[in-house]
């Protein structure tokens, strides 16, 4: 790991004091910019030029960072680019050096005398000039970029407004975080130009070096055009124009896997409280994982035996309950009442459940509420950073997958399972009890019939083949 000597350690805090930094975030901050350094010098990418910032938070979403520690990493290396100053030399003077030279520059910096002033203007040249990495051991930075000529310019005011455009439409945190992951590997494609510089050219190229060089799949594809579509219209404010020409990658249908009866009991048979519990909802009402840990205690409705689902698009959609968990779920709602007793108990500061957006300020008692309890509350508190009280979340779902691909492997199932093949599984055994496709459609809440017929594919067809007339029947 990069070590901060100790002259960019004391210019950096007091930077961060001049920033209004909280003091119990320096410690992160300088965390941040380990981290940063020791990324530019592992992928040979320039740390004193503000294009490498946005390579540095693409690895970052690859680590599967949350997006407040990438907004927290962003800030950090900010307020360093901030100290070093204007990076020399600048993208016009780049132009003009032979490709060799700019090769040099680039892979295998100089480090300055101790008589020489320093590159970025601190008086540390030691510490601040990006150090030498040995060619057989670096890692080109062009894995993450394409083009050849950095300029460094700032997103955040264009990455502000695409948050503001989606939270305004009241998509959801997931929508966001795809949204962002797109735009981040795009502002990387591109060196960070200008946006104002961007055209559509520049997402054509795109969207083909994903194709081509990436190998990503149709819906990949897809996904990351929509992304900039919606960046282009609603962040920048400009038509997205038309995109022709592009390369796009092949799609294939893709059947899904369904796992029949006998599998399924295998699998719940390995599966401990309340994972089981979690298991049978998504097979018995066709759930989507993150429907199915969404669900609070007032969604069952015990006397019309029907669950009250918020699926995609804030979709409201009810589903009949399994006669055959009935009285699992009712034991499982009086450990849920025993939980929630002993929240309200504790002597530390307890907050209730997370609710969605302003709903606590329109009913502030809600989130202590027993109906309000998720049906499948998380382990442990959460502790809010700004308030300082706990509030419990429900279950994560990689808690639940993780559980789940044990229990597939032990029960020595020869085909891949996951949380969706149970969904698949609910619609295709539907299916084959001659349940209408209209009534699955309706069930599974998707918006076109089309999107339902796929599992037309996933059972055996008992259609007559012999050709006779309907007056024959």
């Amino acid at each position: 790991m990069f070590t901060i000597s100790k002259a960019l350690q004391t210019r950096f805090d007091a930077k961060m004091r001049e920033s209004d930094v909280p003091e119990k975030l320096h410690a992160h901050y300088r965390k941040w910019l380990r981290y940063y350094r020791d990324f530019c010098l592992k992928y040979d990418a320039p740390a004193d030029r503000r294009e490498s910032l946005p390579l540095f938070l693409k690895k970052l979403a690859e680590k599967k960072q949350v997006d407040w520690q990438q907004k927290q990493a962003e800030e950090a290396v900010s307020l360093f680019h901030e100290l070093l100053g204007p990076a020399e030399p600048s993208a016009a003077s780049d132009a003009n050096r032979p490709d060799q030279e700019k090769k040099s520059d680039m892979t295998q910096p100089v480090k300055p005398s101790s008589d020489s002033p320093s590159p970025t203007g601190l008086g540390a040249p030691a510490e601040l000039s990006q150090p030498a990495t040995p060619p057989q051991t670096a890692a080109p930075a062009e894995k993450y970029l394409s083009k050849a000529l950095p300029t460094g310019a700032s997103w955040q005011a264009e990455f502000a407004r695409l948050a503001d455009e989606i939270k305004v439409r009241h998509y959801s945190p997931r929508t966001l975080q795809t949204y962002r992951h797109w735009v981040r590997g795009f502002q990387a494609f591109v060196r960070s130009r200008p946006p104002e510089s961007l055209t559509t050219t520049d997402v054509k190229e795109y969207l083909t070096w994903l194709a081509v060089k990436k190998k990503v799949s149709a819906s990949t594809q897809n996904q990351a055009f929509n992304s900039l579509l919606f960046f282009f219209r609603h962040a920048l404010g400009r038509e997205f124009g038309k995109v022709d020409g592009v390369v796009r990658a092949k799609r294939r249908l893709r059947i899904p896997t369904v796992l029949s009866r006998e599998e399924i009991e295998v699998v719940l048979a390995h599966l401990a409280p309340p994972y089981d519990l979690v298991v049978k909802m998504l097979y018995g009402c066709g759930l989507r994982i993150t429907e199915c840990l969404e669900l609070r205690v007032q969604c069952l409705d015990f006397d019309t035996g029907m669950v009250t689902v918020i699926g995609k698009g804030k979709k409201v959609r009810t589903v009949p309950l399994p006669k055959a968990v009935l009285p699992e779920l009712r034991t499982h709602l009086e450990t849920l009442r025993d939980l929630h007793k002993r929240d309200l108990a504790r002597t530390r500061k307890y907050g209730g459940v997370f609710l969605d957006n302003a709903l606590e300020r329109k009913y502030p008692k809600a989130p202590k509420e027993f109906p309000w309890q998720w049906l499948f509350p998380a382990i442990d508190l959460t502790r809010v950073v700004k308030t300082g009280e706990y509030r419990r979340y429900h279950l994560h779902q990689t808690q639940v997958q993780k559980a789940l691909r044990a229990a597939v492997s032990e029960a020595r199932l020869t085909r891949r399972a996951s949380a969706h093949t149970f969904r698949h599984s609910y619609a295709s055994h539907l299916l084959a009890a001659n349940y209408d496709i209209r009534t699955i459609q309706e069930l599974l809440g998707h918006s076109d019939v089309k999107t339902t017929m796929i599992y037309t594919h996933t059972i055996k067809s008992t259609t007559l083949k012999e050709k006779k007339s309907p007056l024959d029947f």
